[in-house]
């Protein structure tokens, strides 16, 4: 399979300005003068003295005609402003008049756990950018604002559905390695910047100026991370995330990382994964007093695992991920005709749920980016490096397998271009495979969708009812009838935004 493929290219979507409106007014009563006749224009100039009925009247006929012209111009920028919508991430019905529940979308969407980030995922496809860049950039930005699920020590795994060439790739970050006793190695920066590398279409180094002022000017505390910091105590993650007196930061605080901010703009100028890697690595060797590490197993790209089912073509990743478990199961499943399994057993329930975090970016023309991270457990090793302001993690060479990590595809075929793909992926769930099968498989026994709900241009959600185990987090995205459709489980856990 050829890696490489050409980027997704969209189309800019330009905003609305009074300005221009007002700009084209003035060119059309401009028009309108030139195109008032007046047949008294080359007659002697004597007729037309002060109340000669010539000259008035032309005058009162260009003047109504204005009048009429002026009305038309006001009447039509009064439609346009009430067509205009407010909301971010929408935009104004098309002229077909058709309309949009929350979560569809005519061009692209993302979803992600924190606001922040979903909308800087979505100002990167507004840019011109494609699902990798509001991806990976939404990634970046949890790395500084979820610093108790994800961030630059984490590991990350991710699946890439290229609707121009049809292919699904897997991004793998390799087996977990040791950089000190109890300190996992970390992948992320080279990880998601060999994924840009091959698929994405804005500059690497726009990518990282919203992370990056982030973490040099501040963020808020979100609720996720203040009750994380509250469950977890402050040990080891002060001065970052802890007031003076020591106690931890509440949700609206204010906080800072200049130094994630420093490790950030040094990624920025990198100019190959290895690079990337090493802007960090180097620090953190200083750090520990260690050599800085030797090359290891490097992060990949290869062919998506696949499992042709009649409804199409599931994807997913590649062991040590739980992707090929997840297949096992479903194909199990499939071939028995038992009913759905009960997806939450009570041993699920009261497992301890591993720390992880999840997004999805999505387009209309089927491109799908699925991406999850972990650093193992909240806040991972609690060891936050002082010249970087990294959390690193506890995943080292004798960790289990990534469990938490088994994002899925499935694709309506492969030759149909128009095909429906739908994506899925889940956080914070003890058994993430048992709850993605649960879902694909009432996605499959529900049937592909009506002609009616085609017609209705995405209004129903190809997925109804999705659903997870415990307190964990699915997210759903869409490409449907020319549309991008993005949901979550619960429904009110992930912000979404798109255009």
């Amino acid at each position: 399979m050829e890696l490489a493929a050409e980027p997704v290219v969209y189309q800019k979507l330009l905003p609305w300005e009074p300005s221009l409106e007002l700009e084209e007014e003035e060119e059309e009563e401009e028009t309108s003068e030139m195109l008032v006749p007046n047949p008294w224009r080359h007659q002697d100039s004597s007729r037309n003295k002060a109340g000669g009925l010539p000259g008035t009247w032309a005058r009162v006929v260009a003047a109504l005609l204005l009048l009429a012209v002026g009305c038309s111009l006001a009447v039509r920028q009064l439609q346009n402003q009430g067509s205009s919508t407010g909301s971010l991430g929408s935009v104004a019905p098309p002229p077909g008049g058709h309309s949009h529940g929350p979560g569809v979308y005519h061009h692209g969407a993302i979803i992600s756990p924190a606001a922040t980030c979903s909308h800087l995922g979505r100002e990167l496809l507004v840019a011109g950018g494609n699902v990798v860049d509001a991806g990976v950039g939404a990634a970046l930005c949890l790395a500084v604002v979820h610093p108790h699920a994800t961030g630059l020590g984490a590991m990350f795994w991710g699946l890439f559905h290229n609707s121009s060439s049809g292919n699904s790739t897997a991004l793998t970050s390799g087996p977990a390695q040791t950089l000190a006793p109890g300190l996992g190695l970390p992948t992320a920066l080279p990880t998601l910047h060999l994924l840009h590398a091959h698929f994405g279409r804005l500059p690497w180094p726009r990518l990282l100026v919203g992370p990056t002022t982030l973490a040099q000017e501040g963020f808020l505390v979100d609720t996720p991370l203040a009750r994380a910091l509250v469950a977890r105590g402050t040990e080891g993650l002060c001065p970052l995330l802890c007031h003076a007196d020591g106690t931890p930061l509440g949700a609206g605080a204010r906080a800072t990382n200049p130094q994630l901010a420093a490790v950030l703009r040094r990624a920025a100028l990198a100019r190959t994964s290895d690079l990337a890697g090493d802007a960090l690595l180097s620090l953190l060797a200083g750090d520990l007093g260690l050599e800085v590490p030797s090359a290891g197993p490097r992060p990949t790209l290869e062919p998506a695992q696949q499992l042709p089912v009649p409804q199409g073509i599931l994807f997913t990743t590649p062991s040590p991920s739980a992707g090929p478990e997840l297949l096992a199961l479903l194909q199990a499943a499939l071939h028995s005709g038992v009913p759905i399994p009960d997806p939450c057993p009570p041993f699920l329930q009261t497992a301890v749920s591993p720390g992880s975090s999840a997004l999805a970016a999505v387009d209309s023309s089927g491109s799908v980016l699925l991406l999850t991270s972990s650093l193992n457990c909240s806040f991972g090793s609690a060891h936050l490096s002082p010249s970087t302001g990294v959390l690193l993690s506890n995943l080292v060479a004798k960790s289990t397998a990534s469990a938490w990590a088994c994002p899925l595809i499935l694709r309506g075929s492969l030759d149909d271009t128009e095909a429906d793909v739908l994506g899925l992926v889940a956080s914070g769930t003890p058994d993430v495979a048992r709850a993605m099968t649960h879902t694909m498989l009432r996605h499959l026994a529900a049937g592909p969708p009506t002609q009616a709900q085609h017609q209705h241009q995405g209004q129903q959600e190809p997925t109804q009812h999705p659903s997870t185990c415990g307190q964990g987090t699915l997210l759903q995205v869409a490409a449907h009838a020319e549309h991008a459709h993005v949901s979550s489980v619960p429904h009110d856990c992930c912000p979404f935004q798109g255009f």
